[in-house]
């Protein structure tokens, strides 16, 4: 199968298990808000905000540079794979661990320290999936990816259900996400080669060689990405902290799109950089602009247009203030959506350790102005600060990698896409109020209408994607 066919055949499966995997996450979203309540919510939020801020903290982008460094000739891929996991569960447990401690030091509610305690459990699989997810990256075997991730949200679909049926509570409901977590990694682990402890000097001296770089950027990230999430339950009252978590938890499932398209063009984008496939790496470029914003425009066209309904439909009447909020947060997915293309293409040219000055100084201006706005404006204040430093940091990305590679993406067909969201986000406007199903698959039918006849894709291209080629040795 050719290199563009296994892309077009793992997008299609990865499409479709997260079409599903974001409507139960949806589906989540709307049992949780509904069971625990605006205040209880912000709780959850609360303590689960916390626990991310130190797993960003320990990620040092092992999912991206697990993908790169089985794509590359160096090791035998099964004792890589082996130490790779290995320093996963190691980090794992260190922060999480560090982050249980801390959070008994600050003035938080006894039962979101509870909670936290019981969270602790889920973060430790969810972070050891980031290993997972590399290597069926690498394998070009999302497939194996998207059946474990529905499989746990099935899970937690049906615990939370339960949970909210018996009227057991807030804890037990933090017990059930714990559960689905582990679930979703038990069938990882099961699937892949059989795994066992190993560390190997050498090839953990090439690991943090490689991720060192990343890790400096994504500790930076955790200050300008969870630093409202860990700042705001501060300054204001748990109902404010609910609406803005929710809000956020509808784009954090939807963006994941964006992650996961990159995630299977990084491999390729390697692979033709490292052996000098200019003429390879240039289409695999563009490629990547392209995608992400073919994906993530329209979501946040339609978010934007339909922010109230959508709040009241996933968390019910009792969030609907937050659809300000989620129009406004909204805003950052276009930051999002240059950082993280730009982001693993500098991975994927191993220049990522000349690019963390870019996040570095997002990470500064960011807590710098959470700390001035968040005590002033609230959640408000939280957004407008997370709009600026996602775009701040995404606009940065994409010019350093542009002087790297010497290459600027194509801007045309971005123009196009930007231009049939936005006449999509306007018509469906227009239309309020209307039911948010119809509309929903209204501005998915305007939206494939507007990519036809602004030749968005083109019959070649397609022809091309599915047309058998000889495979890249």
């Amino acid at each position: 199968m050719s290199n563009l066919k296994s892309i077009a055949s793992n997008t299609t499966v990865q499409i479709f298990g997260k079409g599903i995997s974001t409507l139960l996450g949806l589906l989540v979203v709307a049992i949780m808000t509904r069971a625990l309540g605006a205040e209880y919510f912000g709780y959850y939020a609360t303590a689960i905000g916390f626990l991310q801020f130190f797993a960003i903290l320990g990620d040092f982008g092992f999912t991206i540079n697990t993908a790169k460094l089985l794509s590359e000739p160096n090791f035998d891929k099964r004792q890589l794979f082996n130490n790779l996991f290995s320093w996963r569960l190691i980090t794992a447990l260190t922060f999480q661990g560090t982050a249980l401690i801390a959070i008994w030091l600050l003035p938080y509610n006894i039962e979101i320290k509870i909670a936290a305690a019981i969270l602790t459990l889920s973060y430790i699989p969810n972070i050891l999936n980031q290993v997972f997810t590399g290597y069926y990256q690498t394998k070009l075997k999302m497939s194996t990816v998207m059946i474990g991730e529905i499989l746990g949200r099935v899970v937690l679909v049906a615990g939370a259900a339960l949970v909210a049926y018996k009227n057991y509570g807030f804890l037990p409901l933090m017990a059930v996400v714990a559960l689905a977590a582990w679930v979703y990694t038990i069938y990882l682990w099961r699937k892949s080669e059989k795994i066992k402890l190993e560390i190997n000097k050498k090839i953990s001296l090439t690991i943090f060689k490689k991720m060192w770089p990343t890790a400096l950027a994504v500790i930076c990230n955790a200050f300008y990405l969870q630093g409202d999430r860990v700042l705001l339950p501060l300054y204001v009252n748990p109902v404010d902290v609910g609406f803005y978590s929710a809000s956020y938890r509808i784009l954090d499932i939807t963006a994941q799109v964006g992650f996961l398209t990159m995630g299977i063009l990084v491999p390729l984008l390697t692979y033709a950089w490292s052996r000098g496939l200019k003429e390879n790496f240039k289409n695999y470029y563009q490629l990547s602009f392209d995608l992400m914003l073919l994906v993530l425009l329209p979501l946040v066209a339609g978010t934007i247009a339909l922010a109230d309904p959508i709040m009241r439909l996933v968390a019910g009447p009792e969030f609907e203030g937050a659809g300000k909020i989620l129009a406004l947060l909204a805003i950052s997915t276009l930051g999002v959506c240059f950082g993280t293309t730009y982001s693993m293409i500098a991975i994927a040219i191993d220049k990522q350790h000349r690019s963390t000055w870019i996040f570095l100084i997002t990470a500064i201006l960011a807590v710098i102005a959470y700390l001035i706005f968040i005590p002033r404006y609230g959640m408000y204040g939280a957004a407008y600060v997370t709009i600026g430093s996602e775009i701040f940091a995404g606009l940065g990305l994409l010019i350093f990698c542009a002087h790297q590679t010497k290459l600027w993406p194509k801007f045309w067909n971005g123009f196009k896409i930007l231009l049939a969201s936005a006449i999509m986000g306007v018509i469906i406007t227009y239309l309020q109020p209307l039911n948010i199903i119809i509309s929903i698959l209204l501005g998915a039918l305007i939206y494939g209408l507007l990519i036809i006849l602004l030749k968005i894709i083109s019959p070649q291209t397609v022809k091309k994607i599915f047309t058998p080629q000889s495979p890249i040795a």
